[in-house]
C-alpha cells in the first residue's frame, strides 16, 4: 500500500512530501513570473505607449479570468476527485503564455498573454491549495501553507535577481527577456512529475450540492469581509507606478520587488506556525492593519526613500495574510468541499480586483496618484473591523 501523502514526510519537519514538492514548482514558476511581472507596466508604457488606464483595465482583465476559472476548477476538482490533472494543465498553460509578450507590437497582445497567464493560474490554483489541504493535518495546516507561500516567494525574490543581470547582458531588451522567462516556467512543470494524488476527493456522486447559503455563517462573513477589502486592493502594478512617479528607475523597481518578495517569504512561514497557534483570524487583522498603513503611506509619500521601507512592509502584510485566508477557508469547510470554497473565494474577490483595478487607474488620472492608494487604506480599514464579525472555530 503506498504512503499517505498527508503523512508522507519531507526534508522539512510538519511539512508532507507533496507540500515540499509543490513548493519548488511554485518557486521556479514563481521566479518566471517575477523576472517579468515589475517591467510589464514599463513596457505598456514606455514601449507601447500605452496609457495607465489600459495597465488598469488589463490586470483588472486577467485577474478577474483568473479568479473566475479558480472558481470552475475547485468546483470540477471536487467533482471528479483528482487534483493533479488540473494543477499540471494550469502550470503548463501559463509557461507558454510568458514569451508571448515579446510578439507585442500593441497592448492588446499584451492584454491576451496576461490573460492566458492567468488563465493557467485559474486552472491550477483551487486544486493545488486543496491538494495543500488534503496533504497536510489539521494541526498543521498553517504551517504546510506557510511554507508553500514562503517557497513560492522565494522565487519571487529569485525572479527579479534573475532578470538584473539578464536585461543589462540583453542591453535592456525585454521582449528578449521575456523569451528566458520561459525556461524557469518550464522547469517547475517538469518538478510536478513527483506529485502524488491524494485520492482523498470523492467521486462525482458522492459530492454534495455546493450551496452558499448552506456552509457555515463565519465563511459567508468572511467572503463580505474580504470582498469588500479587495474593492481597495488594486493592482500591485499602481504601487509600480506610484514608485517610479517618485522617482525609482527600472532597475531599482526589479530590486523593490526583490525586496519586498524577500519580506513577504521570510513572513509567511512563520505566520503559518502562529496563526496554527493563536488563530487564523488574529493573524487576518493583523495583516489588513498592515496593509492599511502601508497604502496610506504611498499616498502620502513624497520621495523615492520611503518607497523602499514601504514595499518591505507590504511584503509583511502579504505574508501575514496570503497563505493564512487559505487556510481559514479549508478549516471553515467540509473535506470533500475543500477545492470548491477555495474556488469560490478566490473567484468571488478576484472579480472584485477588476473594479477595484479600474477605480484605481481612474483616480489615478482623475483625481491623481495618491487618490487610490489612500482610498485602498480605507477600504482596508474597514475590513479589518469587520473581521470583529468573523467567528471561526479557532478563532
Amino acid at each position: 500500500m503506498p504512503p499517505d501523502p498527508a503523512t508522507e514526510p519531507s526534508p522539512v519537519p510538519g511539512v508532507s512530501r507533496n507540500v515540499f514538492i509543490l513548493g519548488l514548482v511554485s518557486l521556479w514558476t514563481d521566479a518566471s513570473s517575477e523576472m517579468i511581472y515589475p517591467l510589464v507596466p514599463l513596457f505598456l508604457t514606455q514601449v507601447l505607449g500605452a496609457p495607465v488606464a489600459i495597465v488598469g483595465l488589463i490586470e483588472g482583465l486577467a485577474e478577474a479570468t483568473a479568479s473566475t476559472l479558480k472558481g470552475v476548477s475547485g468546483w470540477l476538482s471536487d467533482r471528479i476527485g483528482r487534483r493533479r490533472p488540473l494543477v499540471v494543465a494550469g502550470y503548463g498553460v501559463a509557461a507558454v503564455a510568458k514569451p508571448l509578450l515579446a510578439l507585442a507590437s500593441g497592448w492588446p497582445l499584451v492584454l491576451a498573454a496576461r490573460v492566458l497567464d492567468r488563465f493557467g493560474k485559474g486552472v491550477r490554483n483551487s486544486p493545488r491549495d486543496a491538494l495543500i489541504g488534503d496533504s497536510s493535518p489539521e494541526g498543521l495546516r498553517g504551517r504546510a501553507f506557510g511554507f508553500h507561500r514562503a517557497t513560492d516567494q522565494i522565487g519571487a525574490v529569485i525572479g527579479p535577481l534573475l532578470a538584473l543581470p539578464l536585461l543589462a547582458l540583453f542591453h535592456q531588451n525585454l521582449r528578449v527577456l521575456f523569451v528566458a522567462a520561459f525556461v524557469p516556467a518550464a522547469l517547475g512543470v517538469a518538478i510536478l512529475t513527483a506529485v502524488r494524488e491524494t485520492g482523498r476527493g470523492p467521486s462525482g456522486s458522492a459530492l454534495p450540492r455546493f450551496r452558499l447559503g448552506g456552509t457555515p455563517p463565519a465563511f459567508r462573513r468572511f467572503l463580505v469581509v474580504m470582498l469588500l477589502f479587495t474593492l481597495g486592493n488594486s493592482s500591485d502594478m499602481f504601487l509600480i507606478l506610484r514608485a517610479q512617479q517618485l522617482g525609482i528607475g527600472t532597475g531599482a523597481v526589479v530590486l523593490l520587488f526583490a525586496v519586498y518578495n524577500a519580506v513577504y517569504a521570510a513572513a509567511s512561514y512563520p505566520a503559518g506556525v502562529i496563526s496554527d497557534r493563536i488563530g487564523r483570524k488574529r493573524v487576518m487583522m493583523a495583516g489588513l492593519a498592515v496593509f492599511a498603513l502601508v497604502y496610506a503611506g504611498f499616498g502620502l509619500a513624497r520621495g523615492p526613500a520611503w518607497v523602499w521601507v514601504l514595499f518591505a512592509i507590504y511584503g509583511l502584510y502579504q505574508g501575514l495574510t496570503d497563505g493564512t485566508s487559505r487556510a481559514l477557508v479549508v478549516d471553515l469547510v467540509s473535506p470533500e468541499l475543500r477545492a470548491t470554497a477555495l474556488g469560490v473565494y478566490a473567484m468571488m474577490t478576484g472579480l472584485a480586483a477588476l473594479p477595484a483595478s479600474v477605480i484605481a487607474g481612474l483616480l489615478w488620472d482623475k483625481v491623481g496618484p495618491a487618490a487610490p492608494f489612500l482610498y485602498g487604506a480605507v477600504m482596508a480599514f474597514l475590513a479589518c473591523a469587520g473581521f470583529l464579525l468573523v467567528r471561526p472555530p479557532r478563532g
